[in-house]
């Protein structure tokens, strides 16, 4: 049950990004969809689907490796108990 909800978790974002791409793909080919005025609006709103779904899925992927230890000493969390002590 927790695996099908952290797909869930997942795939909103996935939409929402896939959503994004398809405005601005839109945009490009002049389709102007219903619930928006002008073309760059439409435009606008799809950059900010698409950064959006992309930074969560990004997000969850670093976090996951960060706690497995698996990302490059750059991306690692600081200890801030050892800098105040410092």
């Amino acid at each position: 049950m927790a695996r099908l909800i952290a797909f869930i978790i997942l795939l909103i974002p996935a939409l929402i990004a896939g959503a994004g791409i398809k405005f601005m793909r839109d945009t490009l080919y002049g389709i102007l969809n219903s619930p928006f005025p002008w073309l760059w609006f439409q435009f606008l709103i799809g950059l900010i689907f698409s950064i959006i779904g992309i930074g969560f899925f990004a997000g969850y992927l670093l976090h996951r490796d960060r706690k497995r230890g698996r990302v490059a000493p750059r991306f690692q969390k600081k200890d801030e108990t050892k800098e105040i002590k410092q």
